[in-house]
């Protein structure tokens, strides 16, 4: 018997062979499942034999199912919550249901699975030491873009999630925004029957996407690699020759921001680098 609480439950992104036995015993033993998709998770629920009583608990209706869930915890039932794919939470309802329950003093346990990214980037070839999950990019290009550009001079590896619909669009501002070699991975239909994972340059990736309409089709994981870390020799001479001046005028500090403000460079390295133009210069 499990204790009352909220089982968060993984499921599989493609291939149900990835279904861990602990979340088909999960999924048979509470006394309800709260999915995203009701239809989506009843075919599921049939593969693997599995009679459990069924509501709906999408963004649409996340706090008006709050109370129908805390009510079977307050019985002394149990409730699984679980999304069409992958972990629930990641880049899908979920969160309100978990942070109300957590609030109302019972338990929330993960019962762990797949997670569509982090499959992505285990195979994609990409630094996986420190990364940034991003989520959907917005729909509209203007604002896709300004999202881009605040990412621009991130180090670490980027992680997105993209639909078919807009997958070549957003590439294409990718290659606008970060540059054209910039090298990107898609994980296309991950675990399923054309799973795709493809790394090459932007100016590349998009071209053989174009030539291939199918694959345009299915959903993207999209990791870009970091931009690389900023150098003194990658400061261009002008920008220096400003630095310079400044210092001899201004503590590092102050000389730091004012060229930062003249030359687009960030302070931060701006700043470092006078240090080590002092520091060699006595």
């Amino acid at each position: 018997m499990l204790e009352p609480a909220l089982y968060v439950v993984a499921t599989p992104i493609g291939n149900l062979e990835d279904m861990t036995p602990r979340a088909v015993e999960t999924l048979r033993s509470v006394a309800l499942i709260a999915a995203e998709d009701t239809r989506h998770t009843a075919r599921l629920l049939g593969h693997f034999n599995i009679d459990t009583r069924l509501i709906s608990v999408h963004e649409h209706n996340e706090r008006q199912r709050i109370d129908t869930i805390v009510h079977q915890l307050a019985s002394g039932a149990s409730v699984a919550l679980v999304s069409d794919a992958g972990t629930p939470l990641i880049s899908d309802p979920g969160y309100v249901v978990v942070k109300e329950i957590l609030q109302a003093g019972y338990r929330v346990v993960p019962v762990p699975g797949c997670v569509a990214f982090v499959a992505a980037l285990s195979a994609a070839g990409l630094p996986t030491d420190r990364f940034v999950f991003e989520g959907f990019l917005s729909s509209k290009s203007g604002a896709r873009q300004q999202q881009l550009k605040s990412l621009a001079q991130e180090s670490r590896t980027l992680v997105f999630y993209e639909s078919p619909h807009r997958i070549l669009a957003s590439l294409q501002d990718m290659a606008m925004v970060f540059g054209a070699d910039r090298t990107v991975a898609i994980a296309r239909e991950l675990t399923k029957t054309y799973e795709t994972i493809k790394s090459a340059p932007l100016s590349e990736l998009i071209v053989w996407m174009q030539a291939d309409s199918n694959q345009q089709r299915g959903e993207f994981v999209v990791l870009v690699q970091g931009a690389p870390k900023a150098s003194g020799d990658e400061v261009n001479p002008q920008a220096l020759s400003i630095l310079d001046i400044l210092c001899t005028e201004l503590p590092v500090s102050q000389a730091a921001a004012l060229a930062a403000k003249i030359t687009g460079i960030k302070k931060k390295q701006l700043y470092q680098l006078a240090l080590e133009r002092q520091s060699a210069n006595e």
